[in-house]
């Protein structure tokens, strides 16, 4: 193994999140730690001393009123509101519950009776389906709308809510203890009603992720938070390591709004998936073409890449319209959720922003791997964090084989699920799912999912993430699926894709723009039929195609 040219950063032990805002409130009590937009142009300050009072005061009235070591819920679209929620809850000795927002309403029952919740805190979307079917929640005890004015009956208004606990005692909340290795976060997996599972994540998990990712993968400044906060990529990953590190969390308020965000908040760095990346690239590549300076942009990638190599980097001068876009500061985007197609990291790169990419799963907290950025390689997921160990499982010829992680991050099991944790966790290892080898320098390659392999009659294995992601290296192909083609004697022999177009084409002509990029691809990885869908592969809540 080559040996590795990174040092790991230095980053503040803390044992637990009360602690954790304690040190940010010393170290940068008037530094602003949230902005986010009220109505249509006022912009919110909150500094790290006032967001850690506000936990306080709600703190100190769910004590008051007898739920301090509840389950806690909260649904609704990412706010100032859920934030606080979550933090307060965190530094309770209950347990918090994130709720998809995009749940139907059926699920939505479910998760809330399977996780055993007493308290929910929900927007304005959700309450006319709680105040229908209290009955169905039996142990609810309290509703508490984001958007609600008034106290009616067992639903209560959040702002009122903040106003008795200033006159609770906020030493009761602020005295409450946890063990670090009991349950604190209950995270449910995409599913329908009974196949989701419920993740349970401890505070020394929780922990151990902020702490032991910040040593690989720093953040800087300024963030604009857009991904949704029931996801632990950037509840955990994205929230509380940018409270760790004392950053300015602006809250994005619209998908629709990102780019207009970056030029408000002008942040240094963003948490994204790559699809949303890849979206960015090709807004970015349309309006070059559009503007004919596809020609100039091109040299001057040549040029400031030739310069580079003599140590001359000049990247924020020669792109300073498309930095501009971005707001002008952006210095990195941190990637997770699928692997980075390598010609969307080497653009961003090229530009002179770095795309760090990750590989983590909810059971880990979420976060297994990061690319340090001094040791960035965008086809690679990063070495592992410091408090992992990480093993493939039976490697094929080419060291392919099952990721297996165990540490500190490793969940507790799934909540009332003693066989389904039984199946992925033996010894301490917790088997991911997800396959992968481990490259020369000791980082980490996913290859694709257990569940997604497909087997040819000839014996070979099939990966079809990896062909998948050099079939969108096609500009005008939106989405793909890469599935095995069955004969009539129901064997599996070749492959085909199935495609979304931004484009009319032919499956012929689609073919053949397809073995053109594959070329490379031995002869049983090569597509032998393409059909063309009328619309848009269903996805998941976290917008991964369904298969």
């Amino acid at each position: 193994m080559k040996k590795q040219n990174f040092t790991y950063y230095k980053v503040t032990k803390f044992n637990n999140f009360k602690e954790m805002l304690d040190i940010a409130v010393k170290e940068a009590g008037d530094k602003i730690a949230f902005k986010y937009k009220e109505g249509k142009d006022e912009i919110v300050e909150v500094t790290y001393s006032q967001f850690q009072q506000q936990t306080e005061w709600l703190g100190a009235a769910l004590t008051e009123m007898g739920f301090a070591d509840k389950h806690i819920a909260c649904i609704g679209k990412n706010s100032y509101k859920w934030v606080l929620t979550y933090l307060t809850v965190l530094k309770s000795s209950g347990v918090y519950v994130p709720v998809d927002n995009e749940l139907t309403s059926g699920d939505i029952l479910h998760v809330l009776n399977d996780s055993e919740c007493s308290v929910v805190f929900y927007t304005q979307k959700h309450e006319e389906l709680f105040m229908t079917n209290t009955d169905k929640l039996p142990n609810v005890k309290l509703f508490i709308g984001f958007d609600r004015t008034e106290d009616n009956g067992n639903f209560l208004s959040f702002d009122k809510l903040i106003e008795y606990g200033k006159k609770c005692d906020v030493e009761k909340y602020r005295a409450l203890e946890s063990d670090p290795h009991a349950l604190k976060m209950l995270v449910y997996t995409s599913g329908t009603t009974g196949s989701s599972k419920g993740v349970m994540l401890s505070e020394h998990n929780l922990v151990s992720s902020v702490y032991y990712g910040l040593q690989v993968s720093t953040v800087y400044d300024t963030c604009l938070s857009v991904l949704p906060y029931h996801h632990t990529y950037e509840a955990v990953s994205g929230i509380l390591v940018s409270l760790h590190k004392h950053s300015t969390i602006c809250i994005n308020d619209s998908l629709t709004n990102v780019m207009k965000n970056l030029q408000l908040y002008k942040p240094s760095y963003i948490y994204l998936v790559p699809a949303f990346v890849q979206v960015m690239r090709s807004k970015i590549l349309k309006n070059i073409k559009e503007s004919g300076k596809e020609k100039a942009f091109n040299i001057l990638l040549a040029v400031s890449n030739a310069l580079r190599k003599i140590g001359i980097d000049l990247r924020k001068v020669f792109f300073k319209s498309i930095h501009d876009a971005f707001g002008g500061r952006l210095r990195k985007i941190v990637c997770g959720g699928a692997p980075i197609r390598p010609e969307i990291g080497k653009f961003f790169e090229d530009i002179g922003i770095s795309l760090i990419n990750g590989y983590g799963i909810t059971e880990c907290s979420p976060l297994v791997s990061a690319n340090h950025d001094m040791f960035n390689d965008y086809h690679t997921a990063g070495i592992k964090l410091p408090c992992i160990d990480l093993r493939i499982d039976n490697p094929n010829e080419e060291g392919i084989g099952e990721i297996c992680v165990k540490g500190d991050v490793v969940m507790l099991g799934y909540y009332k699920q003693p066989e389904k944790t039984a199946e992925v966790m033996k010894d301490g290892w917790f088997s991911t799912g997800d396959y992968g080898y481990i490259n020369d320098k000791g980082q980490l390659v996913i290859t694709g999912r257990k569940k997604n392999i497909i087997v040819l009659n000839n014996g070979k294995n099939i990966y079809p993430e990896e062909i998948e992601s050099i079939i969108q290296e096609i500009d005008y192909i939106n989405e793909v699926v890469v599935r095995g083609l069955f004969d009539e004697n129901g064997e599996q022999k070749s492959l085909m894709a199935e495609v979304f177009l931004s484009e009319e084409k032919t499956p012929d002509e689609v073919l053949k723009d397809i073995r053109k990029v594959t070329a490379d691809l031995p002869v049983y990885k090569q597509i032998t039929k393409v059909v063309i869908r009328s619309e848009e592969f269903e996805k998941t809540t976290s917008k991964k195609i369904k298969r």
